[in-house]
């Protein structure tokens, strides 16, 4: 079991060694190496995805991630932003399939805005297609036109294998769950989501036990936060599920909370789904849960450990269950707790 680990930047740094702690106490065996993406990998090589991380991303079997970003870069070209670096890192990967559930602990029903009865039960996942559409499309770019004003585009496009090969993950996924998907896209007005629809529709037929249902992603946003019981899994283009999973994240009470599993053809990058939020970066503030969930979810599709994997979401739960929440989950807390004592809880919890 050989893991890269990619601390990042901001509290990227304080998650991911938190999650290599849960790893060791699960596997203690497994084979770590570090390397640098993102700003700070800008920073001492001026690249935001340098050559000797992508020479250790080859010889890994996963790689773990922490988050990427922060003000201190946004002023730099787009090709060196630590962003660039992230998207650098999922192209050369290949990992087409993201995959981020949004499950509802018991114990933080109350951390939610929205109403418990709305929430009880809630356990879904979207499949968001991840190098693909408009973050990757061309031509893109910012132009100056003749009379001065300047012009911006990018440029919103699919292919029919690259639809097909994140649908299959999706019907595949939901044959093992609840035996439904919704493909979610925005059929009225754009052509691409026309193709993205009937390439669908067609795979459909070889997943005849998955019942498959379509939705307007505007549709999509609302009915996430009015009834999301009513979903089981959802796929969609690069663009929406950037923008739905992050909907579905605040369901469960906070962005700390979500894993993400971002799958290949036999290759995955696992992060939480925040960001690198440098405002609280080094202070012991930051939630470690999202990050060591991500963790579960690379033992369970990287190394087949589901066992394991269900060992650390049992743990989270047991410790959540007994009141302790970091401060982005104040709700029904018996004590507020740093990113090291929720790790330590979680270990001991583990033992």
């Amino acid at each position: 079991m050989k893991v890269l680990v990619l601390p990042g930047d901001g509290i990227g740094q304080e998650v991911a060694a938190a999650a290599v702690k849960v790893l060791k106490a699960v596997e203690p065996a497994v084979e770590l190496d570090y390397a640098l993406l993102g700003g700070g990998a800008y920073d001492e090589t001026g690249s935001p995805f340098p050559d000797e991380t992508k020479a250790k991303v080859d010889k890994a079997d996963a790689v773990l991630m922490g988050a990427v970003g922060g003000l201190k870069w946004d002023t730099l070209p787009g090709d060196k932003r630590p962003e660039a670096g992230l998207l650098g890192i999922r192209a050369h990967m290949g990992v087409f399939a993201n995959l981020r559930p949004a499950k509802i602990f018991k114990p933080l029903v109350d951390a939610s805005t929205l109403k418990a009865e709305v929430l009880e039960g809630v356990d879904l996942l979207i499949v968001r297609e991840l190098i693909g559409g408009v973050y990757f499309g061309k031509p893109a770019g910012i132009e100056t036109r003749p009379d001065g004003t300047r012009y911006g585009y990018n440029t919103m496009a699919y292919s029919t294998p690259e639809i097909r090969r994140v649908a299959k993950v999706a019907f595949e996924a939901a044959q093992k769950r609840g035996g439904k998907l919704c493909s979610v896209d925005k059929a009225n007005v754009l052509d691409v989501s026309r193709l993205w629809r009937s390439e669908v529709e067609e795979l459909h037929k070889e997943f005849c036990d998955v019942s498959l249902s379509h939705m307007y992603v505007d549709n999509c946003a609302m009915q996430l936060i009015r009834a999301p019981k009513q979903f089981d899994v959802v796929v969609t283009s690069n663009l929406f599920g950037d923008i739905l999973s992050d909907a579905a994240a605040m369901i469960t009470g906070s962005l700390g909370m979500l894993p993400s599993a971002s799958l290949g053809e036999s290759t995955g990058l696992y992060e939480p789904v925040h960001g690198s939020a440098p405002d609280i970066a080094g202070q012991d503030k930051a939630n470690p849960i999202g990050m060591i969930l991500s963790t579960a979810m690379m033992l369970k599709y990287s190394f087949d450990r589901s066992n394991d994997a269900e060992r650390i979401e049992n743990a989270v739960e047991r410790v959540l269950a007994a009141g302790y929440r970091t401060a982005d989950l104040p709700f029904g807390a018996v004590k507020l707790v740093g990113t090291t004592e929720m790790t330590d809880l979680i270990l001991k919890e583990l033992a």
